[in-house]
């Protein structure tokens, strides 16, 4: 019986990894171990970053919309707003919320004046 050799398991397992770490700098592109351990800790990142790229845009779209309200009413904070649109029974999330405070001013003035409204005095 004639014996297996692992050279096309091996050489695709190896092509792999080093295809993964196309555009690294210096061997870390096409030395195998090197790329093994330069494609582990940037998949590392990447799974780390996807949380925290919805923590920074959810913390950019807080901005926006306080930096709307306060254009529109000074007295008027971020967090009041937010419970002025819970009396008012509005539920529109900040990413719309957002968006509207930069490209459509004056819907976001409307829903600003329903929200003040909905506070009590």
């Amino acid at each position: 019986m004639s014996r297996v050799k692992g050279g096309t398991v091996t050489h695709a397992r190896h092509k792999k990894i080093v295809k993964a770490a196309k555009g690294y700098y210096g061997r870390r592109k096409n030395a195998f171990r090197t790329a093994t351990q330069a494609v582990d800790k940037a998949n590392q990142y990447a799974t780390r970053d996807r949380k925290n790229r919805k923590r920074n845009f959810r913390a950019l779209w807080i901005q926006r919309i306080n930096a709307g309200v306060r254009a529109h009413d000074e007295s008027l904070t971020y967090s009041r707003f937010i419970n002025g649109l819970t009396l008012a029974g509005i539920e529109v999330d900040r990413k719309v919320l957002a968006d509207l405070a930069v490209h459509e001013p004056e819907a976001f003035k409307a829903i600003v004046e329903q929200a003040r409204g909905a506070l009590p005095a």
